[in-house]
């Protein structure tokens, strides 16, 4: 695939995101063509949203179950106005509010012996991971590696999101592991 090709299909997808949310406030959306067929095949993405590089908002799917143009755009929606973490987005922080998009890979089990064995074997800046303990779930996308380096810190950091002590290990622990393509909103503001 070419670099074209991935730019492409990240504008399109960046624009699919920006529809979401200017629709929810009536507002005019680009003309795009959302019967291209990769965007009518099943895809998992995540929508991040960030105001002066911070976060603001940032919800996705794992599991590719609907079509990347409606994952997409139910994630943007969602990152807008459902994440728990954050009010709603008002209409005031659109011009200042940035889109990234991740395309998730299928995810893949980790096979481990022991928590040290797992943390071996991840590989920061480019594994997104899945913790799993019973009902206790949680996701970093490869993106977080850039606040959270060090491997222990960023699986504590796992844990405490999934609702677990930062200690906290058992034989009974899940891993998976992914990669994502991502796309930022102001690459393709800087090209026009």
């Amino acid at each position: 695939m070419s670099d074209r090709h991935v730019d492409h299909r990240g504008q399109v997808l960046i624009q699919i995101a920006r529809d979401a949310i200017d629709g929810a406030f009536d507002r005019p959306q680009s003309t795009h063509v959302n019967d291209l067929p990769w965007l009518q095949e099943k895809g998992a993405s995540f929508v991040t949203l960030k105001q002066n590089e911070k976060l603001r908002g940032c919800i996705g799917t794992l599991e590719a179950h609907r079509s990347l143009f409606l994952d997409v755009s139910e994630n943007a929606y969602a990152a807008a106005f459902r994440d728990p973490r954050f009010s709603p987005l008002t209409e005031q922080e659109l011009g200042y509010t940035e889109i990234e998009v991740s395309l998730l890979s299928p995810m893949r089990p980790i096979i481990f012996a022991g928590e040290h064995d797992a943390l071996a074997q991840l590989q920061p800046g480019v594994d997104g991971v899945v913790f799993e303990f019973g009902r206790y779930r949680s996701t970093f996308l490869p993106q977080v590696w850039e606040q959270l380096p060090e491997v222990s810190l960023f699986m504590a950091h796992l844990k405490n999101k999934a609702g677990l002590q930062p200690g906290f290990w058992d034989d009974e622990v899940k891993l998976y592991r992914y990669s994502v393509t991502k796309w930022q909103e102001k690459d393709f503001q800087d090209q026009a």
